[in-house]
């Protein structure tokens, strides 16, 4: 028995944290019956329905992009407002998804998949996959502030977990910094949360990695598939954390 959650996401429909958004929403149904508790679990002979949609459990045909994703592109599969989305810039037929989220006008490096069981893990705070960012930001950041940052400031409540920061360029005359921060976490809007939470304002944001995987050899809206090499790196990466939190 799994929880429903689970299944949706290892099908390949979508993410694991959006199909338990589907269900709390009352959009899953399974055997026919609306389920909203996110404990439920299935059996393989349970059929479960999304918007009417039966999934497949399991995908034959597993694919993995990496996106340089542009500014004003939502990391979505689709939007209400009709903005064009991460998935729009993929050419591919399969059903894929973005593995976590980069903001609207935020840019850089982000894998999309239907591999349901590698976004989870990627995704899962426990596993640590270091993300590194770049930011402009207006003010000077110092040495002080730099310290802050490193051992974690409090946003929506809760202490961010231990950063690298480093300071690359000073501009006294326009009183911007440029910051390197690599994180670990995945919380929402989160660089710019630490950031604010010391009185900086973001003025640009760019993901320059996730874990290894960079930008070399794409253009913004660029994309291109993940080597088979580069797809088992990324599963030794999480399954090595996993056997550390053992």
């Amino acid at each position: 028995m799994e929880r429903v959650q689970k299944v949706i996401a290892n099908s390949g429909y979508t993410s694991r944290r959006k199909a338990e958004e589907l269900i709390l929403k009352g959009r899953v149904r399974v055997n026919g019956e609306v389920i909203k508790e996110l404990g439920t679990t299935v059996g393989p002979k349970d059929d479960i329905e999304v918007d009417g949609e039966f999934i497949q459990r399991g995908v034959a045909n597993k694919v993995y992009y990496l996106l340089y994703k542009p500014r004003g592109v939502v990391t979505t599969t689709s939007d209400d407002k009709h903005r064009k989305t991460v998935v729009d810039l993929i050419p591919t037929k399969e059903r894929i998804y973005p593995v976590g989220r980069l903001d609207y006008d935020t840019t850089g490096v982000l894998i999309l998949t239907n591999d349901g069981e590698l976004a989870n893990l990627l995704m899962h705070p426990k596993n640590e996959v270091d993300k590194l960012y770049v930011a402009k930001v207006s003010g000077l950041v110092g040495k002080e502030q730099v310290k802050r940052l490193s051992n974690g400031v409090i946003i929506d409540g809760r202490k961010t977990s231990k950063a690298h920061v480093r300071v690359t360029k000073y501009d006294k005359s326009k009183n911007i910094s440029i910051v390197e921060l690599t994180i670990h976490e995945g919380r929402n809007h989160q660089v710019k949360k630490m950031f604010e939470a010391l009185g900086y304002n973001v003025l640009k944001l760019k993901r320059e990695s996730f874990a290894f995987l960079n930008l070399s050899g794409l253009n913004s809206g660029e994309s291109r598939m993940l080597s088979p090499k580069e797809v088992k790196r990324l599963y030794s990466i999480v399954s090595r954390k996993e056997k550390e939190e053992d």
